[in-house]
């Protein structure tokens, strides 16, 4: 049997109610830069409308003042409109006067209540920065801002980000980053600008466990894994007096995609004899490594590569070691490169004061809330496009009912 309409409309009101209801739970602490008098816009309406229409596929502060207009009546149902939906002016002068360090945390209190829901067994935390581009204005002497997330790859969800004004800035972003989360019995990985023996001391202080990549930055490191691998290959047969061939665990698979065969092996090993900087990192207690092989069919072009990693915690197999680290890299294209296409961060120019790094948090607002749709077949960017077409659509994604526009009633 048909709903009723007005039915129909209780329960997206419930819904979209009860979504805002946990949002401004998180949005309480906030403190509004603007001042009192003449204040037109409550900010709960303003960064609420903003991220409905970053969902919808607004990315910038004119579509949102477009989709708003044109979304006015529904709107006023939930949110406190006396004088009509916001203008571009004012989305600008609000993101621009936001503190980005309070507005993060804004997102973190939602993410953390997420992940909760989610019950994510084996939590995997990648971190990685990433620089948008069009934020710097070299003719105003404005650098581009870099931020540097943690990603909960499991559940596609951004934990947390910090906001950088250069690359080489991520040392010093990534414990600030790290501070900021629960790691309890996570397992965080970086890559080599994160290996840093401070980095992995904090991990494992707040009860996570590490699987840090490896490069000449820690050139003594380095060459020490290598030199535990290379051991292991030496056929020669042992002295008495000498130390006995490291333990080693294998795992090799085999991937053939675009033209390429790849052949990866992961190699693990808990014998640390020879990783005589070992003193220096908390709680190491493996090394890895991974020889990549990949062979062009077209042309039998054939090229090797290593990369080498040092972990904490009980050493897992080289299976999971594996996957760790491949799913580390999917940071890279299921969240930096989405930010890109999906929702063009890279040609933002929204520059003005804090502007920049506030859009960035809510881009991770819009495109976490999407990622939570567990049923969804479409590409993000056609996620986006059926958001502002189908109002139900966008009531479950902000609702969290994945993509159930009936939710839990």
């Amino acid at each position: 049997m048909a709903r009723r309409p007005n039915e129909a409309q209780r329960i997206e009101t419930h819904n979209v109610e009860a979504a805002l209801g946990a949002f401004e739970a998180a949005i309480a602490g906030l403190e509004d830069p603007r001042r009192r008098q003449g204040l037109r816009y409550p900010l709960r309406t303003v960064v609420a409308t903003a991220l409905m229409a970053m969902v919808c596929g607004c990315d910038d502060a004119e579509g949102m003042e477009v989709w708003a207009d044109a979304n006015a009546d529904w709107l006023a149902n939930f949110l406190d409109m006396p004088h009509g939906p916001p203008t571009q002016d004012v989305y600008l002068h609000v993101f621009g006067a936001l503190k980005p360090a309070a507005f993060g945390a804004v997102f973190r209190a939602w993410a953390d209540l997420v992940a909760l829901r989610l019950k994510v067994d084996a939590k995997h935390i990648a971190i990685d920065g990433k620089t948008s581009r069009g934020s710097a204005s070299p003719s105003e002497g404005k650098v581009a801002v870099h931020t540097v997330s943690a990603w909960l790859s499991q559940a596609g969800l951004v934990l947390g980000q910090v906001q950088t004004k250069e690359k080489s800035n991520e040392i010093k972003a990534i414990p600030e980053l790290l501070s900021l989360l629960s790691l309890k019995d996570a397992t965080v990985t970086i890559d080599a600008i994160g290996c840093q023996a401070a980095i992995a001391e904090a991990i494992v202080d707040a009860g996570g466990q590490y699987l840090l990549a490896v490069k000449e930055n820690q050139p003594a490191l380095h060459a020490e894994i290598r030199e535990t691998f290379a051991e292991f290959d030496d056929p020669k047969t042992r002295a008495i007096d000498e130390a006995p061939r490291p333990d080693v665990m294998v795992h090799e698979e085999t991937d053939k995609a675009h033209g390429r065969i790849e052949t990866r092996r992961v190699r693990l090993s808990p014998t640390l004899t020879w990783v005589e900087s070992r003193g220096r990192w908390k709680g190491l207690r493996y090394v890895v490594e991974v020889t990549r092989t990949r062979t062009t069919v077209a042309t039998s072009k054939t090229s090797t590569e290593a990369a080498y990693y040092i972990g904490s915690g009980a050493p897992p197999s080289p299976e999971r070691a594996s996957s760790l680290i491949r799913s580390h890299w999917r940071i890279e294209n299921q969240l930096h490169w989405v930010l890109d296409m999906a929702f063009g961060e890279d040609s933002a120019r929204h520059r003005a004061r804090n502007a920049a790094a506030n859009l960035t948090t809510l881009r991770h607002f819009a495109l976490s809330t999407i990622k939570q749709d567990q049923t969804r077949k479409l590409g993000v960017a056609n996620a986006r496009k059926r958001a502002g077409f189908d109002r139900a659509y966008l009531v479950s994604l902000i609702a969290g009912t994945g993509g159930d526009p009936r939710g839990s009633s």
